[in-house]
């Protein structure tokens, strides 16, 4: 393998080895991944991708903000956007979204001064949805702890999205929660977010799509889509796309070959079997998941690595298994060229926390529709 030596100055080598420790690399991986970033793209085009602009190349812009590893960003990829911006805070999620997009997201969104951020056509996020979703909730009000707007640690990210969304007057957002968002606080969460928008001088329109049509999983989410009354002169008679009449199944994300980790241990299969038993008898619903080929899931959450009880696979004469890292991938619409650069405890989280891709593909198509047909008229 060929070798070179660099000289550095001391800023950038400082910097250069902040960034490294931020991703869990050593300085020289680090240098190494930007260095072949730079060679593939060629200096000039990853300057360019930075670059914040009205017009990319004949395409749209956009930021990607609550980026997680980048499954909404995937999807307006493939309607033709270029990103000019991304935002998270998790380390591991920002070395997966490192490792396929060639860049590293900028940090805490609520450190960031909305006039900081490139300007954009298009704004999407996956908001924290832990404060509004139904298990968040139960586990706050179990602890004593606030939820929703009340929660003060992610409840109130969505006014952050408002002070960008004021400054930047982006053409089109997409925003993205959990169904019960719609529900929290008897809805008055959600009127008080519908308001906001509109407020703001958006038409919005808003459904909760499950991703059965798509991939073979339950998952209800609630998406926000937003136009901007001064550039979309007459009212934009938005629907979001028709669903897909495929009903894919378990079988069709399930790899032929496996290592055995994957499969229950006698102990942990006895206790999700006896917990299941003991809340059956008490009249509860708990319990955990056991799924075949034909089946399609419940919804995969962020922690699914504790146990896997959500989403057990049947096995001929053995306990069942849990889901590997790279079927998660796939239950969520990813690529296998998607690459998993973390643990199985972190891509499990990160999975779990994700967009179904495919489902938001379908939306921002529908919306880049719209798009491209008012630049035409004009």
């Amino acid at each position: 393998m060929a070798q070179m030596h660099i000289k550095l100055d001391d800023k950038l080598y400082s910097k250069i080895k902040k960034d490294a420790k931020q991703f869990n690399y050593s300085v020289q991986e680090f240098s190494e991944k930007a260095l072949a970033m730079a060679a593939d793209l060629g200096l000039a085009k990853l300057s360019q991708a930075r670059l914040a602009t009205t017009e990319a190349n004949g395409k749209f812009t956009f930021v990607d903000l609550f980026a997680g590893i980048g499954g909404i960003r995937l999807a307006f990829e493939r309607a033709g956007g270029q990103c000019v911006f991304s935002s998270e805070w998790d380390k591991f999620s920002c070395r997966t979204y490192f490792e396929n997009h060639g860049e590293y997201p900028e940090g805490d969104i609520t450190q960031i001064p909305p006039e900081e951020i490139p300007n954009h056509d298009v704004l999407v996020g996956g908001f924290p949805c832990q404060p509004f979703s139904l298990a968040g909730v139960s586990k706050k009000n179990s602890m004593g702890k606030a939820h929703g707007f009340d929660d003060e640690t992610q409840g109130t990210l969505f006014f952050n999205i408002k002070e960008i969304i004021k400054a930047k007057q982006p053409k089109m957002f997409l925003l993205e929660n959990v169904k019960n968002l719609k529900s929290h606080d008897k809805g008055r969460t959600f009127k008080v977010i519908s308001e906001t928008l509109k407020k703001l001088g958006y038409d919005i329109f808003e459904e909760v799509r499950d991703a059965k049509p798509y991939v073979p999983q339950h998952r209800e989410r609630v998406f926000i889509v937003g136009f901007n009354k001064k550039f979309f002169k007459k009212k934009v008679k938005f629907e979001f796309p028709e669903l897909p009449d495929s009903a894919p199944k378990l079988k069709s994300i399930l790899l032929k070959k496996y290592d055995k980790k994957y499969i229950l241990t006698d102990h942990l299969w006895k206790y999700l079997q006896d917990y299941a038993e003991k809340h059956r008898l008490k009249g509860n619903g708990f319990g955990f998941g056991l799924v075949n080929r034909e089946s399609v899931t419940r919804t995969l959450s962020a922690r699914y690595h504790k146990d896997g009880s959500e989403i057990l696979v049947e096995l001929p004469k053995s306990n069942p298994r849990r889901l590997t890292p790279r079927e998660c991938a796939r239950l969520m619409g990813y690529p296998d060229s998607f690459k998993i650069p973390v643990s199985d405890t972190q891509a499990y989280r990160q999975f779990g926390n994700s967009v179904v891709v495919p489902v938001v593909t379908d939306i921002a198509s529908e919306m880049i529709k719209h798009y491209s047909e008012h630049k035409t008229k004009k």
